[in-house]
């Protein structure tokens, strides 16, 4: 039934998808799909959660790498490899991870996400505390600048490759742009041990 949801959600949208097609697509019934997910938001979120998961053993990666400056450049590389595969989850990711919940004053955040944030704001908070972050600016705030310029970059990506939109770069141009970005919250010794350990690599 997930399958099914995350196909009709990425095709037609969130909004124009009804239980009816997901259940008569999934071959079971609508009592069915409300009686497991109370409904299409409650799809939504278990597609999102499951699409995180997907992602857990590559953040589990971050552990074989040095500083805290290091883990968190690594980030784009990361989502963009474990995402490529799954380019549906990807579209619900970016177009639909954050919407409004229905009759609520409150936003659909998916726990994968919620980990994701903690696991960054963990890292810019240690490289506050080691002196890799520059003094004046605030682990949450470059959290949310970063995170916006890396989701910003992918979906105006796709963007062009389904409508034409003018945004056609390469992975690599997203992890130059958002390294650049990165780099210059960072402190000068901290950009120079990042670009030591780039050479290295």
């Amino acid at each position: 039934m997930l399958a099914i949801a995350k196909q009709l959600f990425a095709e037609k949208g969130y909004e124009a998808t009804t239980t009816s097609a997901i259940a008569r697509g999934a071959g079971t019934s609508e009592s069915q799909l409300i009686k497991h997910f109370g409904g299409e938001e409650g799809l939504l979120l278990a597609i999102l959660d499951e699409g995180w998961k997907q992602l857990e053993p590559r953040f589990a990666e971050l552990e074989k790498l040095g500083s805290s400056c290091e883990k968190f450049a690594s980030l784009p590389k990361l989502v963009l490899t474990g995402l490529e595969q799954d380019p549906a989850l990807l579209d619900l990711l970016l177009f639909e991870g954050r919407r409004m919940r229905k009759n609520e004053g409150s936003v659909l955040l998916s726990g994968g996400f919620q980990q994701l944030v903690q696991l960054a704001d963990k890292l810019l908070e240690e490289m506050r505390n080691s002196g890799d972050l520059a003094a004046d600016v605030e682990p949450q705030a470059a959290r949310s600048a970063l995170f916006g310029a890396l989701e910003g970059l992918v979906r105006d990506r796709m963007l062009a490759r389904r409508f034409g939109y003018p945004a056609d770069y390469s992975d690599a141009q997203i992890q130059r742009v958002f390294g650049l970005l990165f780099s210059a919250m960072c402190t000068e010794q901290s950009r120079k041990r990042m670009e030591h350990e780039q050479s290295a690599a």
